[in-house]
């Protein structure tokens, strides 16, 4: 899963930061605290286990493999050494297993452990970085000074085919083939390459449906299809009684620009069948497995990856509590310290989507976790 674009829309604003008043427009805060008020605290304690390993795995890689996202953290009031982020994670899979073996209900959805056994870090948004891009975007004008923005993505079912067809005309492409033989810092290095050359309008012209082809189409999309694996990084068939997952491998390094809608980007992606639902990695060989409900999507290169984040949403009325790990981010969240983005589930499109998520809340109260030394 990489998320480029969320469900905030477009553009900036510069008007609105002389208008709003000073106190209303606060940069990101980090404060320790000690109590959560009483709500439901949902249990998804096995995925959410299954999760942290796979990005305990990712981490231990070591800081070397991956600087951008494997680090404590590079804001001061948050920095902790790497190996606590990783404690944390483990300790996770402990309390699963743990509960498992006694026949007992999870822990981790009771708050009296959760406050007993974790550092509790409420993290308030920089309202000063929403408000500058935050024209004609009512979810962004109206952060709450104490709750992040909570969009939710999704992994993306499709109707595809083998050929292409009239209602079926775009590719989900493969890697092109000048450079399936080279590594990720390989093919970076050669900027002559087919998928540093052509921007994503290009692509959906017919710039690769050439004689020979230069990129091998995997499935054949709709146009709105082909946004949504775009947009959320993963699309998933059903083909014959089964389901096939494709997930985002490799850009063209065109930056995504958050001032264009989705279908006016020049950013594009090419993908890759892989075995399942897959978050974060700096490249397709290695990305994090990730399960819906327990994983949400935000700025890694600033938190540092694989941060234990618990969520205070308010669904159907009632105060609503979850765990979660962020093991994805996306082109979106560049300097973004305001939003988080949820895995919420598999659906066909935003309507299925919408039915199924519009009693959650669009703002969270976000703590950071760690395990007490």
């Amino acid at each position: 899963m990489h998320l480029e674009y969320g469900s905030v829309g477009k553009g900036l604003c510069t008007a609105l930061l002389t208008l709003l008043p000073v106190a209303a427009i606060a940069a990101p805060s980090f404060t320790p605290a000690k109590s959560l008020a009483s709500g439901h605290w949902a249990e998804h304690s096995e995925d959410l286990c299954s999760v942290a390993k796979e990005t305990l795995s990712y981490l231990q890689q070591g800081h070397a493999y991956d600087p951008a996202a494997i680090h404590g953290g590079k804001l001061s009031q948050i920095t902790v050494p790497q190996a606590r982020i990783e404690s944390t994670l483990a300790f996770v899979c402990q309390v699963v297993q743990e509960d498992r073996q006694a026949g007992r209900a999870s822990r981790l959805a009771d708050p009296a452990f959760i406050q007993k056994s974790f550092e509790l870090v409420q993290w308030s948004p920089d309202r000063a970085r929403a408000a500058s891009l935050s024209e004609g975007k009512p979810l962004l004008q109206n952060i709450p000074q104490d709750k992040l923005l909570l969009t939710k993505y999704y992994v993306r079912m499709a109707e595809g085919s083998d050929t292409k067809t009239a209602d079926k005309p775009h590719a989900l492409y493969g890697l092109p083939y000048d450079e399936t033989d080279l590594t990720l810092d390989e093919a970076d290095s050669l900027p002559g390459l087919t998928r540093a050359r052509l921007g994503k309008q290009a692509v959906l012209a017919g710039a690769l449906e050439t004689e020979p082809a230069l990129a091998p189409p995997l499935i054949w999309l709709s146009r709105a299809d082909l946004e949504g694996a775009l947009l959320q990084g993963t699309a998933v068939l059903e083909q014959n009684g089964k389901r096939r997952y494709f997930n985002v491998h490799r850009n063209n390094g065109i930056a995504y620009d958050r001032t264009r809608k989705p279908e006016e980007q020049e950013r594009y992606w090419y993908f890759k069948e892989v075995p399942g639902v897959l978050g974060y990695g700096r490249d397709a060989d290695y990305k994090i497995p990730v399960k819906p409900r327990v994983t949400v999507a935000g700025d890694i290169f600033q938190l540092g990856l694989g941060r234990l984040i618990l969520l205070e949403t308010t669904e159907s009325g009632q105060t609503t509590y979850r765990l979660t790990v962020l093991a994805d981010t996306g082109g979106a969240f560049a300097d973004n310290l305001y939003q988080l983005d949820w895995l919420s589930g598999y659906y066909r499109d935003w309507d299925h989507y919408h039915a199924n998520n519009r009693h959650i809340s669009d703002y969270a109260r976000t703590w950071l976790l760690l395990k007490k030394e």
